[in-house]
């Protein structure tokens, strides 16, 4: 990406606002595809309900992780890991998801948030799908 012109940061535009409307519908419908674009939460349709596609983003140019900070339950940390909460065309609001040592639901809600402009924003990783306490 790293261009500064508003128009191409559609593909990622067009992908995370499926992710967003995903995680609104929290369902499982198998279509055998396992891209991040897939029209379901979760593994298969045998899978318990999902609520959320985690993901990270790698800084163009260079193909850093973005990482921010958060605060939970009295502790403090930064993560690479977040869940898209809404995008308006080259912008996209996210929460930052916290470790949560619990192997089933490996990630934690936290209450804080950021918005990036996805012209910066040169890969997007998607994680397997979860369910985040707290949405």
């Amino acid at each position: 990406m790293c261009n500064k012109d508003e128009t191409t940061c559609s593909c990622y535009e067009d992908t995370l606002c499926l992710i967003v409307k995903l995680q609104k519908q929290a369902s499982c419908i198998d279509q055998g595809t396992l891209s991040c674009d897939r029209p379901f939460l979760g593994v298969n349709s045998t899978c318990q309900v999902y609520n959320t596609r985690p993901i990270s983003f790698y800084s163009c140019c260079n193909n850093t992780p973005w990482t921010m900070p958060y605060t939970l339950n009295g502790g403090s940390g930064t993560s690479t890991v977040f869940r898209v909460e809404a995008v308006d065309g080259c912008c996209c609001t996210c929460r930052v998801l916290a470790p949560s040592g619990d192997d089933a639901n490996p990630y934690a809600a936290t209450n804080n948030y950021f918005t990036i402009n996805l012209n910066n924003v040169g890969a997007i990783r998607c994680l397997p799908d979860t369910c985040v306490q707290c949405i």
